[in-house]
């Protein structure tokens, strides 16, 4: 380690008791970078220390929750420091009778649900128990319900950060009609750590339902399953999510739709649901295809999104790029909520170009329906191949204006360099 580095690693070591070299690990498989140093700092003000000394040295910084969702998005190009929000893990408030919460950013889902459940509460985020706090706000990441209760950015009311330089800023407050202040947290919901380190969020919080029933049907015909998605999604029974899961381009769809509430009124209400899906089943347990928020390893991952009422076309837009290009994505998502996900695996080797081609083609057959087609999480040849085609974010009406806000963010581009606008 040379001078400089030493007096670098002093310097973090001097503010945060966590220090260390990194290693390749640290910032995951696919980026090709190593972090000269790690830190893992346990408050806000340790974090804010931190990144003063980054800014001093210039440093190119990561940040790293659960690490699940590291390899969404264009990889970083660069990383001298990874900050490890793994010892910031605490509830720091609860405040049950005004069904709000404050949670530092490295806290896991599950070790919070549990806490909020001894009060009958929860964050309606059906994210993976491993995802951490900061890492859901900053990938933006909901499950299937969020066509009853919205994704991270609408059940965020307050929020902590550390800017570049190491200032901290705070919007929001601790109840629900609090209005006071810049809304940071529907700014840095999806932002993917380019613009500031996220120590805490303040979420709004809903009750645990008594009771739940999955509603499930199968159909042929692509035009029965839209209506029947259609049907659940605008019916006054209030669905709290409807799924769409179809394993091959042309074959069979699956439909599940989710129906909370009272033990009674589950029962009526699923009962009602299933008439109006036609022949359905229903169950208190989830069907074995429903997979909640989207999955994080392996192979290409892309999110359609789309008003619900392009569905029939984005369906026959896909089987047609799969024809064209001889890929064969695995379809499921949150068709209710117009959003769906597509996986798609191989051989690079061979299918790099292929996945690459579908990706493109699906985007210039749903201009006109103006839907958005982002590739979360690709091998390098399909990020390569992609690129010609507006890289994996595609066309970005608003690049404009983010690339304004993260010159006043991150004036000297050391938040996830590379990342930047091919984020989520």
């Amino acid at each position: 380690m040379n001078d400089d580095l030493l007096v670098i690693r002093k310097s973090l070591a001097a503010v945060c008791g966590d220090t260390r070299d990194g290693v390749e690990a640290d910032v995951g498989p696919g980026a090709g970078i190593v972090p000269a140093f790690v830190v893992a700092p346990e408050s806000t003000d340790e974090a804010a220390a931190v990144m003063r000394v980054a800014a001093e040295h210039e440093l190119a910084v990561v940040v790293r929750g659960g690490g699940s969702r590291l390899g969404w998005g264009a990889p970083p190009t660069r990383c001298d420091l990874l900050i490890d929000l793994s010892r910031m893990t605490a509830v720091v408030e609860h405040s049950a009778g005004d069904l709000v919460a404050r949670i530092q950013a490295g806290a896991r889902m599950g070790d919070v649900a549990a806490v909020l459940a001894r009060d009958g509460q929860e964050i309606a985020l059906d994210v993976p128990a491993e995802a951490t706090i900061g890492g859901v706000v900053a990938t933006g990441l909901a499950g299937p319900r969020r066509l009853r209760y919205g994704t991270p950015r609408d059940l965020l009311i307050g929020i902590t950060i550390v800017r570049a330089d190491g200032t901290v800023a705070r919007a929001g407050g601790k109840v629900v009609k609090n209005v006071a202040g810049y809304d940071l947290g529907k700014l840095l919901a999806g932002s993917a750590g380019t613009l500031a380190l996220i120590t805490e969020a303040t979420f709004r919080l809903h009750p645990l339902p008594a009771a739940k029933a999955y509603v499930t049907a199968e159909y042929v015909a692509t035009g029965v399953a839209c209506d029947a998605v259609a049907a659940a999604a605008n019916s006054p029974l209030v669905a709290s999510a409807v799924e769409l899961s179809r394993p091959e381009p042309g074959g069979p769809i699956r439909i599940g739709v989710l129906i909370e509430g009272s033990a009674d009124g589950v029962a009526a209400r699923a009962m009602r649901m299933a008439g109006l899906l036609g022949p359905a089943d229903t169950s208190p347990a989830p069907p074995s295809w429903w997979r909640g928020a989207p999955a994080a390893e392996g192979g290409t991952l892309v999110r359609v999104s789309f008003w619900v009422s392009a569905l029939p076309a984005v369906l026959d837009a896909i089987d047609a790029a799969a024809r064209d290009t001889g890929v064969s994505p695995a379809v499921d998502g949150s068709a209710g909520a117009g959003v769906l996900y597509l996986q798609l695996d191989g051989d690079m080797s061979f299918k790099g170009s292929a996945i690459a081609g579908f990706v493109l083609a699906l985007r210039s057959a749903l201009a006109d329906e103006r839907g958005g087609v982002v590739v979360l999480a690709a091998p390098a040849p399909v990020r390569e191949a992609v690129a010609s085609g507006g890289g994996m974010a595609g066309s970005v009406p608003s690049l404009a204006l983010m690339r304004a806000v993260k010159d006043q963010f991150d004036p000297g581009h050391r938040l996830a360099p590379g990342r930047f606008p091919d984020v989520m």
